[in-house]
């Protein structure tokens, strides 16, 4: 009898991160990279694992003090860089054990996980 997991991998459901085994970990984060660039911006995303999140801009104020932009502050790219920093960390956590979850979680940069 056909599991659902099986029956997604034969109907080729790609909706879902591919899970970690901790015994094969290279395979995993290969087949990961393949699912972040196949998402929607997947460049983008991968860029951001492996080379950690968008550096907030700074912007000086009237009063010479420098502080970081506010989200609704960045361009356009600036933006699609944050919100993929934001996927490409969801992606790894999903694609977790619950035990191995429970030792990373406290990380918020897919680069650190």
């Amino acid at each position: 009898m056909t599991t659902l997991a099986e029956f997604m991998i034969i109907a080729g459901a790609d909706n879902r991160p591919p899970m970690l085994e901790k015994s094969l970990y290279d395979s995993w984060k290969s087949r990961m990279e393949f699912y972040m660039e196949n998402r929607k911006n997947g460049r983008m995303i991968l860029d951001s694992v492996q080379n950690g999140p968008l550096v907030w801009p700074t912007v000086v104020q009237e009063d010479d003090t420098t502080r970081k932009k506010t989200y609704v502050e960045l361009s356009a790219t600036e933006k699609l860089q944050a919100d993929s920093d934001c996927k490409d960390t969801n992606i790894v956590f999903q694609g977790l054990l619950a035990d191995v979850y429970a030792i990373v979680n406290h990380h918020k940069v897919a680069k650190e996980i």
